[in-house]
């Protein structure tokens, strides 16, 4: 398909949000696509969480592509390898290798009015310039470090989960791991039998439910290979699960009085393979179930009982040389620290800066909060769309499906801009009428009244990463990109 001009687009991230995006722009014509990514290589978290355990917690068959199923999938939740395997396949497969730039950081970005067109630099020292720009950067990219005092004088060794230090030798150490997240419950039960000791600091509790996981046999392949429509059932019954059982009990009052008993009844039952009585009470939860993010793990309560494992609920106040101080008093003696301390959440386009009209910063314009239209277009930034911008993450389902449908309002805003329209910026209206719905919504949800504090509300306790309603509702709000919702430039 023509695309009427030569139109040139600039995506920052290689993850599935970059690479969905890229494969949606090729097939509609567009060629003149650059991808930039800081890193040596594509597939942003599943790149670059390679610890032990590591694998997603959303069905396989659900999480990935709806135009590219593999019929293969080794096991129902698919661990890291397997899905950064499968997101160089996509890339092969759609032809995008020359479009890729790696190892080449994006500092800032201008929009320059005069010409309609961003003005990219990059930490080499090169500018380009595009018509076209979208921050496909996501919420899960920058890991949060904690600054403790004393940090810099421990002796031992110490990094982060997402920067796994994979020539350390962790046999027979004494290892701290500070965070119990959706990370630390992947990856203790891998590293706790073969440590000296391992001392979980827990930071929050957090309501867990053993992981429906299992292998599936050769004849699920060959099945899914000759009739594509049984894996297409499959992906279509997961699904409705998350529509329809999950998602009302995280989003609706009623939902969460009719489903938070039985999800709630899980978890204490999962918690049941704690023996130690006293344990399981530090283990559970004092908020509703989905106000933090429903763990899965069918081995890290079995991990707690053992006699190399101790788990502290007291905050650590000071980092020594060989450990680390807790609140009651106590010091820990440890050789090596773990960080499972999750992400910067809110810095959906940082290190990178973007500067929109009137020499706008966007964290500036987000001084309040980050928000966007649909999670992708903020007043004042024109031509620049986000993906899995704020507001856009699931508590239940699968974000790939939510970027299919980011995707395909991007691709409609690149048709619009190739043919004929030089600029076009939400208007702030729009974007005031979207922003005000989604936190009324959300305010009775279970994120903002269940009891807790999470990673989707920031310091003002606004919630800046979740969705208020359903992947379907989403689907038909994006399906179609409405001119009048934009000032337009021609």
């Amino acid at each position: 398909m023509s695309v009427g001009k030569e139109f040139s687009i600039a995506v920052v991230g290689s993850g599935f949000s970059g690479i969905g995006l890229a494969i949606a722009l090729k097939q509609a014509g567009f060629d003149d696509l650059t991808i930039f990514d800081k890193a040596d290589g594509l597939g942003g978290v599943w790149r670059d969480n390679t610890y032990p355990g590591a694998a997603c917690d959303a069905p396989s068959h659900l999480y990935s592509y709806s135009f590219e199923p593999k019929p293969d999938w080794s096991r129902r939740f698919a661990e890291q390898p397997e899905i950064l395997a499968y997101l160089r396949h996509c890339a092969a497969k759609y032809r995008l290798t020359s479009h890729f730039r790696f190892g080449t950081q994006v500092t800032d970005a201008h929009f320059h009015a005069a010409s309609g067109r961003w003005r990219v630099h990059t930490a080499d020292g090169r500018t380009s310039e595009f018509d076209l720009l979208v921050a496909a950067c996501g919420q899960l990219s920058n890991p949060a470090v904690p600054r403790l005092p004393g940090q810099d004088r421990f002796a031992g060794t110490m990094f982060h989960s997402a920067r796994w230090e994979h020539d350390r030798d962790l046999d027979g150490k004494r290892i701290a791991v500070v965070g119990n997240g959706a990370s630390a419950i992947q990856f203790v039960p891998h590293i706790a039998p073969t440590a000296r000791h391992l001392t979980v600091f827990q930071i929050e509790v957090h309501w867990i439910s053993r992981k429906p996981d299992r292998v599936y046999p050769r004849w699920r392949h060959t099945l899914n290979r000759r009739l594509p429509l049984a894996q297409k059932l499959s992906r279509f019954g997961i699904f409705l699960w998350f529509e329809l059982m999950l998602n009302p009990a995280l989003i609706s009052p009623r939902g969460r009085t009719l489903l938070s008993a039985p999800i709630r009844a899980l978890c204490r039952y999962a918690l049941r393979s704690v023996r130690d009585p006293r344990l399981r009470r530090r283990l559970t939860p004092r908020y509703e179930p989905g106000c933090k993010r429903i763990l899965t793990s069918s081995d890290y309560y079995d991990v707690l009982n053992r006699p190399n494992v101790t788990v502290v609920d007291s905050p650590i106040t000071d980092v020594t040389e060989h450990g680390a101080r807790t609140a009651d008093g106590d010091h820990h003696t440890f050789d090596t620290l773990i960080w499972a301390t999750g992400f910067r959440s809110q810095d959906f386009v940082a290190p990178m800066r973007v500067i929109g009209v009137h020499g706008t910063e966007l964290n500036a314009a987000w001084k309040e909060g980050a928000r966007a239209y649909l999670g992708l277009a903020v007043t004042g930034f024109p031509n620049f769309f986000l993906m899995y911008g704020p507001n856009t993450n699931v508590g239940s389902g699968s974000i790939v499906h939510m970027l299919e449908s980011q995707a395909a309002h991007i691709v409609q805003a690149a048709r619009l801009l190739a043919g004929g329209v030089t600029s076009m910026d939400v208007r702030a209206d729009v974007l005031d009428a979207f922003d005000t719905a989604a936190q009324r919504r959300l305010s009775t949800t279970v994120w903002n009244r269940g009891g807790c504090d999470s990673w989707y509300l920031d310091a003002d306790h606004r919630n800046t990463n979740n969705w208020p309603g359903s992947m379907t509702g989403y689907r038909r709000l994006t399906r179609r990109l409405d001119p009048a919702d934009y000032h337009l430039g021609h």
